[in-house]
């Protein structure tokens, strides 16, 4: 029999949150701790700054990066059935990333580069070391940020909004229109993985991914509230998004995007399959528990294990603390506990989005933990807000 939560520190897990909101860090949040069963869920606060009714467990928010252990999901069920394989070269479904060339390092001048030593593969993209991503220098620093710039990817130079006017194919074009900065399999590289296996399992899948995604895994878990456009009748339950004033030194809170101007009313020409599926509380414990239980009814007991895996090395890791932490790995779109380690929550599998969201799983012991905010986050270090829940967790499951 799994350990109960316990009631004392829920409450007082309540209270840390509680605080963060009253202090007007965010208007709203909402939250779930689940061990075996046994699930707690809160919502505490307001959908908005000013709103006249609290907010409740049906409201939408921006999940951002929590979309990537989606899009690993789909890819999975591609795996499964044969459709793509993780040793396969990606060359056929993306021929505009065939004979790739490399730079000779990663500040060099664009034509300064080398052949890829193989063809970038399936798995390259789950584990995200395809070679392409986002490197902590400052915007602008390298002639490849400044290219990546140059053809809109928003891919590596920050947050992906407002929503890019490329379509899948121009997109697709833009990036095979620059070279890699690694090579394949090299180094571990966030986010530009994530959209480019979006791409993958479309044209793997011979559907549009929106469809791939609602077939493979939201109808069968029931989450009727997930996707990339939320609908016109729906848009009432989204919350509004902020993000730090510039102006005031990142003290205040400015909106980000407003419901009834909202960039998620209507689809993306892009779907971004590394940040912008929206979720309520309720769908994405639908989502966290498959993969707790197995991956019933989508994914086999093998292909979770093959997903919660840690497989970078040491040296990856290393280069990788500022986004993954220290005692953090990566497996098949997803953060994992480094091989071996048995740090407490937050090194469960799961991950962080950019809007304040997170989502872990402990394997060891069945806990589970999702936080829903609506305060866009700067920075890869988590916040606050975010710390303060994964002490609540763990305090409320003894971990």
């Amino acid at each position: 029999m799994t350990a109960a939560l316990s009631p004392p520190a829920l409450a007082r897990l309540h209270d840390r949150m509680a605080a963060r909101v009253e202090a007007g860090e965010m208007p709203g949040l909402a939250l779930l701790v689940a061990r075996g069963e046994e699930v707690h869920v809160e919502t505490i606060g307001l959908p908005a700054f000013g709103a006249a009714s609290p907010l409740d467990r049906s409201a939408i928010f921006r999940i951002a990066s929590l979309t990537k252990p989606v899009t690993a999901v789909a890819a999975m069920t591609l795996v499964e059935e044969g459709v793509l394989a993780l040793d396969q070269p990606v060359d056929d479904l993306l021929p505009e990333l065939a004979g790739r060339r490399v730079l000779r390092s990663v500040d060099a001048p664009l034509d300064d580069t080398v052949p890829a030593a193989r063809p970038i593969t399936v798995e390259d993209l789950l584990s995200y070391r395809m070679g392409f991503g986002s490197i902590m220098v400052p915007p602008g620093t390298y002639p490849i940020q400044r290219a990546e710039e140059a053809v809109r990817l928003q891919s590596i130079g920050g947050p992906p909004w407002p929503p890019t006017t490329h379509t899948p194919d121009s997109w697709m074009a833009a990036l095979g229109s620059l070279p890699l900065m690694y090579q394949p399999g090299a180094e571990w590289l966030y986010g530009t993985s994530g959209q480019v296996l979006g791409v993958l399992v479309a044209r793997a899948a011979g559907r549009d991914v929106a469809t791939v995604f609602r077939e493979r895994i939201f109808t069968p878990l029931g989450m009727a509230d997930t996707g990339f456009a939320v609908p016109a009748g729906d848009l009432g339950r989204l919350v509004t998004a902020y993000m730090p004033d510039p102006a005031s030194g990142g003290n205040g809170l400015v909106v980000l995007d407003d419901p009834r101007s909202s960039w998620w009313a209507a689809p993306p020409s892009f779907p971004d399959c590394a940040g912008w599926l929206v979720s309520t509380i309720g769908d994405y414990w639908a989502f966290a528990r498959m993969l707790a239980r197995g991956g019933d009814p989508v994914l086999s007991p093998a292909s979770v294990a093959l997903m919660t895996a840690d497989r970078l090395t040491a040296a990856q890791r290393a280069a990788s603390t500022l986004f993954l932490g220290e005692h953090g790995g990566w497996g098949l779109g997803l953060a994992t506990p480094a091989a071996g380690s048995t740090a407490p929550l937050p090194y469960g599998y799961g991950w962080e989005g950019g809007t304040g969201t997170t989502w872990r799983t402990h394997a060891g012991s069945g806990v589970t933990g999702i936080l829903f905010t609506q305060r866009h986050v700067t920075s890869p270090a988590m916040p606050p807000p975010m710390r303060d829940f994964w002490a609540g967790v763990n305090d409320a499951a003894g971990l």
